[in-house]
This record gives structure tokens, C-alpha cells and sequence, in this order.
């Protein structure tokens, strides 16, 4: 496909933002996440966010965004007026889908009654609570702030304040954890009535303090009865699984991590955040990273000049042609129902015909389905790790 600047055939955008600060670092968290302070700079902050994107705006060409995520680290330990001047310059600089989903990442222990609500009046119309489990000796164990209590306190306030959209994220496979004790999590989760959930292994990450120090976990056999016995539990409570993960009640899938796999385009701003925007098809596909450090991030309002012009960037690199190809099917595989194989080419510019070796033997290994879609078959689905590598560079 030939090079061109013209927005309508490049991927749709989403945009993430990135607050690095929580109340404590989690032994198994690996995100740029730092602890906070008691008197956080949230204007400073703020103001540093749209000056970040007042120099991204030359890439963008006037393209329209389909979502927003303002995840961490804590984004709820920012205040409403903190969100709202936010979202409030990103509506002066940025043209925004009529519907657009807005998410913010919320952490239960840093909930204040009401806080919720003005989330809402601010532009937030989607949540994602960050639960893990709501058994306080399991809590405990991961090094959480909050207790079951407060789970499901701020679950009723999501309900109040209006969020018939709203996310709990919870975890399986954590220390000394049960089958019972995991079916038990799900049940409770699924009373409370969220839109979606994300349902994940707890993995011992590098560069945490559970990698140094690791606890003990459930057997693989343990592991197995776990995710097989919550999977039908879900299944049986109208939760569709859409991705690896990510669970959904109808129409109420995450459009933003629905972006990420599709291999859309998003734009990342703040401390550590990642983006990888096209500006045409092979050809310019880039991936940007911003300075991870708080402080660092905060100082780029006083430097010019540091990285393309961008004081706020710490790299730039554009992507090789076979990396375009390795990372599209990395993310698409992923999901449940996989892609359709047109969207390879309108998303990466590349002809599908070149994915032809490692889907001959994908298919062969009876590891992949083709029939107009693309997806992986259930023997695909659980050596996942498998079938992907076939498709990375040599």
C-alpha cells in the first residue's frame, strides 16, 4: 500500500494517560508507579499533561478520538477539579468521537464518598476498580491498601453516581488461594453488577518485589481447576470472554483495550507512557515512550528541544516492517473471537499474503481457524505463547 497522510486510512486513536502515583507500591506491580507524597502537584501535573500534548497535536493531523484511559499507578487520588481541567483542555485540543468512552482507573481504599459522582459531572462515563479479591487475608497477602468492605462500598457508589459502565479487576492464582476461595471472589464480584470484568493469573513479574522474594502459589493443577471452574462460572453468568482476560456482558466491551488489540493507533502522555502512532501506512509507524520519572516528566515544561522536538519524550523509534507484521498478530491472537483479515492490512498497510508461511503452519499445527476471520482454535487458545512465536522475526 503507498505511503499517504490522509486520516481516513490510518487506525483509530485513543488516547492514554498515564498518573504515576499510589498510596503503596505492590510486591507484584511492575507498572511505573511511584508513592506518593501527601500534597501530590495535580495542577502542575495537569499542566504538564497538555503542554505534552500540545506538542503531539503536529502528528495527529486533525484525527478524531475514539477513547481515553487514565490509568497509573492511582489516577483516583486525583482530585474531580484535578480530572476535570484535565478533560477539559483535552477537549479544546483534540476532536472527540460524540460518544467517546472515557475511562478512569480507581482504587478503592482512595475512594471518597461522592468522589464518584463528580468524576461523572467531570466527563468520566467509564470506571475500572481495581479489586484483586475481596478477602482481606488475600488482600493482605498482595500488599493492598483496601479490604472487602471497601470493594464493596465503592461498587455501590459506582452504581449510585450513575456508572452503568463500570469494570472490577480481580485476580486468581494469589498466594495460598483456594478454588473456593477463587470462586467465591468471582460470585461476589458478579453480584455487584459490573458491565465487565477483567479476570487474570497473578504472574511474579521482574523487577518486583515478588520476583525477589517470591510466595507461594497454587500448583499448576490448583491453577488449572481455578481458571477452568471461574471460566464456566462466568460463561453461566452471561460474561462473554472477548480476550485472553476480559470478560464482558453484552455491548459493554472495553473499546480503549479493544483499540490495543486491534492494533489501533493511541497517543500515550504522561511519566513512563507508551504510544505508537502512524502518520502513513507501511511506512511511519511509531513507538514513543515518555519520561518515566515524575520529577523528570514535570521538569520537560522547563527544557526544549530533548527528543524531536518533544521535551517529554525519551525515545522514538520507528517500526521495521516484519515488527508491524510480529506485533499485529501478538495483540489480535489475543482475542477470543480473533480478526478479520482485512483489518491486518488497514491497520499495518501491509498485504495479508505475507503472513502466508507462518500461517501455513500455524494452520497445520492446528493451532489457528480461517474462515474470513482469523482466530485461534482451542488448542490454539491454550498454547497461546506457541502459536504467537510463529509469527515474531527470526
Amino acid at each position: 500500500m503507498p505511503a499517504s497522510n490522509d486520516t481516513r486510512e490510518l487506525p483509530p486513536l485513543s488516547l492514554y494517560v498515564h498518573i504515576p502515583w499510589c498510596v503503596r507500591k505492590c510486591p507484584y506491580c511492575d507498572f511505573n508507579s511511584h508513592a506518593s507524597t501527601d500534597d501530590l502537584p495535580e495542577r502542575e501535573y495537569v499542566d504538564a499533561l497538555l503542554d505534552d500534548l500540545n506538542h503531539e497535536q503536529i502528528s495527529l493531523h486533525d484525527r478524531v478520538l475514539q477513547s481515553i484511559f487514565i490509568g497509573g499507578g492511582t489516577p483516583s487520588l486525583f482530585s474531580a477539579e484535578a480530572i476535570d481541567h484535565l478533560l477539559s483542555g483535552l477537549r479544546t485540543r483534540l476532536q472527540l468521537e460524540a460518544d467517546v468512552e472515557i475511562t478512569l482507573e480507581a482504587n478503592p481504599g482512595t475512594v471518597e464518598r461522592g468522589r464518584f459522582a463528580e468524576y461523572r459531572a467531570a466527563g468520566i462515563n467509564r470506571l475500572s476498580i481495581g479489586i484483586q479479591s475481596f478477602q482481606d487475608e488475600l488482600l493482605d497477602r498482595i500488599g493492598r491498601i483496601h479490604n472487602g468492605r471497601d470493594v464493596i462500598r465503592a461498587a455501590e457508589q459506582a452504581h449510585d453516581a450513575g456508572f452503568g459502565n463500570f469494570n472490577l479487576d480481580l485476580m486468581y492464582g494469589l498466594p495460598g488461594q483456594t478454588p473456593a476461595q477463587s470462586q467465591a471472589d468471582l460470585r461476589n464480584a458478579i453480584d455487584l453488577e459490573p458491565a465487565h470484568l477483567s479476570w487474570y493469573q497473578l504472574t511474579l513479574e521482574p523487577n518486583t518485589a515478588f520476583h525477589h522474594q517470591p510466595p507461594t502459589l497454587p500448583d499448576e493443577g490448583l491453577m488449572a481447576r481455578i481458571q477452568t471452574e471461574g471460566q464456566e462460572l462466568l460463561a453461566g453468568s452471561d460474561f462473554m470472554q472477548y480476550e485472553v482476560s476480559a470478560y464482558a456482558r453484552a455491548h459493554s466491551q472495553c473499546r480503549h483495550n479493544l483499540n490495543y488489540w486491534q492494533f489501533g493507533d493511541y497517543l500515550g502522555l504522561g511519566a513512563g507512557a507508551h504510544g505508537k502512532l502512524s502518520t502513513s501506512l507501511p511506512d511511519q509507524v511509531w513507538r514513543n515512550r515518555k519520561h518515566r520519572h515524575p520529577q523528570r516528566y514535570l521538569q520537560a515544561m522547563t527544557r526544549k528541544g530533548d527528543c524531536a522536538d518533544n521535551p517529554y519524550l525519551s525515545s522514538r523509534v520507528e517500526l521495521e516492517t516484519a515488527d508491524l507484521s510480529a506485533e499485529f498478530m501478538l495483540n489480535a491472537l489475543r482475542l477470543k473471537q480473533g480478526v478479520d483479515l482485512m483489518l491486518f492490512e488497514r491497520h499495518t498497510g501491509l498485504d495479508p499474503a505475507s503472513l502466508s508461511v507462518p500461517l501455513e503452519r500455524a494452520l497445520q499445527a492446528g493451532l489457528i481457524e480461517q474462515d474470513g476471520h482469523l482466530r485461534a482454535s482451542e488448542r490454539g487458545w491454550r498454547y497461546l505463547d506457541d502459536l504467537v512465536a510463529l509469527f515474531l522475526p527470526a
